[in-house]
């Protein structure tokens, strides 16, 4: 996560929607392709909200993250949300930082990362 302590800012890809297709189509296709291509030296991913009880219960969406991972995105996850939906084990074991995220996204905010939500 970032810290007051990180360099330049990057790009934070906050995944929020339950819907497949929009994660696999934008927010891991972007992610990956972003650290891959170059195009942001630093990529996080967020899974946020909904996102968490869908990654949770699909391997394909799962697979797609491992692959984002490999490319050098972070990915973490929000502690709350897992939580409610009762998946933050499930997330941990897919090697997701799952963790309290509401000052981290602040943070993001307020030190000018990138935020492009989906």
């Amino acid at each position: 996560m970032v810290t007051e302590t990180d360099a330049a800012p990057g790009l934070v890809v906050l995944w929020v929607s339950r819907d497949p297709e929009a994660a696999r189509n934008m927010a891991l296709m972007y992610a990956q392709n972003s650290r891959l291509k170059g195009w942001w030296e630093r990529v996080h991913l967020l899974v946020w909200g909904p996102s968490a009880d869908v990654l949770a219960g699909d391997p394909a969406l799962q697979e797609e993250v491992a692959d984002c991972q490999a490319a050098g995105v972070e990915v973490f996850a929000c502690r709350a949300c897992a939580e409610r939906y009762g998946v933050a084990e499930a997330l941990a074991g897919l090697g997701i930082t799952v963790l309290y995220t509401g000052e981290a996204m602040t943070r993001y905010l307020k030190d000018g990362w990138k935020v492009l939500s989906v």
